[in-house]
């Protein structure tokens, strides 16, 4: 059961068909939900593929997936870093303000001890070193 966006050429605005079958496109007439308008032109639309977390976890796993990261590079770092929660997305959960700080700040190219050193707290208790964060 597709769904085809279209425009119309009369408001120009977009809209979706949703169509019971593909033999129902082939008869049926498409109509601008909102001028009313036949003078429409189906767009070529976004694909989404559904992948398990077990599928997006085993890719991230991949280094030869992670493109042009450098472990030397602060603002690879934090590309890297924001490409990993938006790939997880709700499964990352909310690992709040202050790692999204540090994301923002590697993007901007601020060195990791730095971060570390006007952060201290940023790993918590993290139990025997105190909450010192490792970025090597």
């Amino acid at each position: 059961m597709p769904i085809y966006e279209y425009r119309c050429q009369k408001c120009r605005r977009r809209f979706s068909v949703f169509w019971r079958s593909f033999s129902a496109i082939e008869e049926g007439v498409v109509t601008c939900k909102y001028c009313q308008s036949t003078d429409v032109r189906r767009l070529v639309s976004r694909v989404r593929v559904a992948r398990s977390e077990d599928s997006r976890l085993e890719d991230m796993a991949d280094p030869s997936a992670w493109g042009d990261f450098d472990e030397n590079d602060p603002k690879s770092m934090g590309r890297f870093m924001r490409k990993m929660v938006n790939e997880m997305g709700d499964e990352a959960g909310d690992l709040g303000p202050e790692f999204d700080e540090v994301i923002d700040r590697l993007e901007a190219g601020q060195d990791p001890e730095q971060i570390e050193k006007e952060i201290p707290d940023l790993a918590g208790d993290a139990g025997p070193t105190g909450g010192d964060m490792d970025f090597d």
